[in-house]
């Protein structure tokens, strides 16, 4: 019998991770200490929406809250392109450095200065390893070619493509290549060519497509997650609820 694959998933959710994804991590090393097996995390740093980097920070002395986020080099980069390909504004990293001791421990501001990383998904994904996150952890990325060429075909997602010199994230739909402007307003991009490894999925075909490749025998869903996953897409999965975290949108900033 196959050993069991323990997966969770989650796009990069801050330079110091949320709580919920910690919650995850937890509960699938509580998991793994029952049955065994591996864990997996799907990084989906294909997404493009610059708001799942905001990270809350509390500060020290007040206790007030502060979201802080990533700055990037342009305006079609924070908006339209995926993680993975967004650029950190140059000067943002050593201004960090400076404002982070009013929230957080000199130990978590040091390892925070070593990570050099100029996008925000390597960034993040550095990050939650130097916080031994991801110890014993396999990471796999939806951005990575190799990945989407091994997933299987979805009938609905979002190619990479190039916009104004830029990579953006387009919904194709009806055979049109189309950005999102908000409400019910969106920009049609000229027809290009494009293959499977420019296509992630969409939020409704994301757990079907992750685990073609994956092929995971326990899945811990966030609450989120558990309200719109559509369990018939992967019958062999065991569904686990992560575990309850108070102030589950706040940094986890421990070490």
């Amino acid at each position: 019998m196959a050993a069991p694959i323990i997966c969770f998933g989650q796009q990069p959710c801050g330079f110091f991770p949320k709580r919920f994804l910690y919650a995850k991590i937890v509960t699938a090393r509580q998991l793994q200490q029952e049955i065994g097996g591996e864990i997996v995390f799907f990084f989906h740093d294909s997404d493009h929406d610059p708001r799942e980097t905001i990270t809350i920070l509390r500060e020290r002395h007040s206790g007030r809250e502060h979201r802080v986020n990533f700055r990037f080099l342009n305006s079609i980069q924070k908006e339209f392109s995926p993680l993975y390909a967004k650029r950190i504004l140059p000067g943002w990293h050593s201004k960090m450095v400076r404002q982070l001791p009013n929230y957080v421990d000199r130990e978590l501001v040091d390892k925070f200065q070593e990570v050099d990383c100029h996008n925000p998904a390597d960034f993040c994904l550095k990050m939650y390893g130097k916080m031994g996150l991801l110890d014993g952890v396999r990471v796999e990325r939806s951005s990575s070619p190799e990945f989407r060429k091994r997933a299987v075909s979805v009938d609905d997602y979002f190619v990479d493509v190039q916009w104004e010199g830029e990579t953006v994230r387009a919904r194709c739909r009806d055979g049109k290549l189309l950005l999102h402007k908000g409400a019910d307003r969106f920009i049609e991009l000229p027809s290009q060519d494009f293959d499977a490894t420019q296509i992630s999925p969409t939020r409704d075909t994301r757990l079907r497509w992750m685990q073609s490749v994956i092929q995971c025998t326990h899945y811990v869903a966030g609450a989120g997650e558990q309200e719109y996953l559509n369990e018939t897409d992967a019958p062999g999965i065991t569904f686990v609820p992560r575990m309850d975290i108070s102030e589950s949108d706040k940094a986890y900033t421990e070490n």
